[in-house]
């Protein structure tokens, strides 16, 4: 690993929070850049809406695509071509397992409750959202952010453990979302 790809991953993870920050922060902002400048007409057709729920959707499917595209990267690049992990152990393997199949079911459960429109976004729309007591709200404050990450932590226990860079893009996207959760509360 070098700095430059370090970097260069942290870029590119960055963008999904700052998009997200910014989404938070000027809901009305990203409702008119969706509606009149953001949206191409193939994108339209495809999901058929102008709304700033369905598009702040297509980015999240965007990012996700991102964010798996900068982790393989990570992985084949740092693994010297190579993607399957080949020298963790059975330990950090099914540890790895155990927080994504976790992870996906803090977020599996967060979608269930809010639905589409309570997961994106959707009250800072003007969309009335009921808060939600049950799990996964009931155990995290953030579950959505909660899962995403126990996900990325078991995927890189899983692809680079016990490498030296393995936990580099986790604790770089800890601090994005952490902070990401910071600065959303304060508004």
């Amino acid at each position: 690993m070098n700095a430059w790809m370090f970097l260069c991953a942290a870029v590119l993870l960055s963008l999904e929070r700052i998009c997200y920050l910014w989404i938070w922060r000027a809901p009305d902002a990203f409702r008119v850049w969706y509606k009149h400048l953001g949206v191409p007409f193939f994108i339209d057709r495809l999901i058929g809406s102008r709304d700033p729920v369905d598009g702040l959707r297509l980015l999240f499917y965007g990012f996700k695509g991102l964010q798996c595209a900068v982790f393989l990267a990570w992985c084949f690049i740092c693994g010297n071509g190579a993607l399957l992990p080949l020298s963790g152990s059975l330990l950090s393997f099914s540890l790895g397992a155990v927080l994504i199949v976790a992870g996906q079911i803090v977020n599996v459960s967060v979608f269930y409750r809010l639905g589409k429109v309570g997961a994106f976004y959707g009250e800072r729309f003007g969309y009335e959202v009921p808060w939600c007591r049950k799990f996964p709200f009931s155990w995290f404050r953030h579950p959505q952010y909660t899962g995403a990450l126990l996900s990325i932590w078991g995927f890189f226990l899983v692809m680079r453990f016990p490498h030296d860079d393995w936990c580099m893009l986790p604790a770089l996207e800890m601090v994005y979302y952490v902070l990401g959760a910071y600065l959303e509360r304060s508004n």
